[in-house]
């Protein structure tokens, strides 16, 4: 069963994060599969709207930290060799600045660390009333990533983004709405509908006007060399898991008990 599941209905491509039986944690074949959907999904002239799910009871856990999730940090050799920045930044790069098409992420439950990174990444957010937002870094002892650097300021403000990242707070739909990092909350059994329905209404609009309506928001709102400061995540994230500290706390995480930290 594939990872990442597409269809089309009208002019909304469907991107759906497929594996339910781990909470769409994010291993390679579904961050790859993911970004390599989100491309085709950009250059199909037919495609006007992009819209991002999970299956099951999940948006995104985040990074699959178990010995057979397929990844143990966001860069592995081979991705090394192939790609410098991996999958963790091209989310964000791909989402934002590689299409010009309204990208639409229905939040249909947790969405932590890179998963939350990828639902930010999305230009409009849309969250069932249930979900549950989190940074989740703080516990497997990495910074920040996947664009969250400049997403959630744009979208906060920089005092409330640097708490609910070094607070790791756990924000529910009414909160996350208040927040800014969602447009939108529905109630649980009107989740599915609502989200279908306003994705299909941004295909009543000019293809044209869509993308370049984005087109000018993204220029003016990207005042920094995007793909320098997902560079910079991607050297700092990888100083955080090289530490006796970035250790510690994943060992700590897979074993369920307190991380004892001694600043290494």
């Amino acid at each position: 069963m594939s990872a990442v599941t597409t269809h089309d209905e009208g002019r909304v491509r469907y991107i759906t994060l497929n594996r339910p039986e781990k909470m769409n944690a994010l291993n390679n074949e579904l961050a790859w599969g993911f970004i390599t959907a989100l491309q085709e999904a950009a250059r199909d002239d037919d495609v006007w709207v992009i819209a991002i799910t999970g299956s099951g009871r999940a948006f995104c856990a985040g990074l699959d930290l178990t010995p057979a999730g397929g990844t143990e940090t966001p860069l592995g050799p081979l991705t090394q060799q192939l790609d410098d920045l991996g999958w963790v930044s091209r989310m964000l790069l791909g989402a934002r600045r590689d299409c010009d098409k309204p990208v639409v992420a229905g939040i249909n439950g947790v969405a932590v660390g890179g998963g939350l990174a990828m639902a930010m990444s999305a230009d409009i957010r849309i969250m069932k009333r249930s979900a549950r937002l989190m940074a989740g870094y703080p516990r497997i002892g990495g910074s920040p990533d996947g664009g969250l650097s400049y997403t959630l300021p744009q979208a906060m403000n920089y005092e409330q983004a640097a708490r609910f990242l070094l607070e790791n707070r756990t924000v529910e739909g009414d909160e996350a709405l208040a927040l800014g990092l969602v447009g939108e909350v529905v109630d649980d059994e009107l989740f599915d509908a609502r989200f279908k329905e306003y994705c299909q209404s941004l295909t009543k609009l000019s293809p044209i006007t869509a993308r370049l309506t984005k087109r000018v928001l993204r220029q003016a709102t990207i005042n920094m060399d995007l793909e320098a400061q997902v560079r910079y995540e991607v050297q700092m994230i990888g100083k955080a898991f090289g530490s006796e500290d970035g250790r510690e706390a994943r060992s700590a995480f897979l074993e369920k008990r307190e991380p004892v930290f001694k600043g290494k």
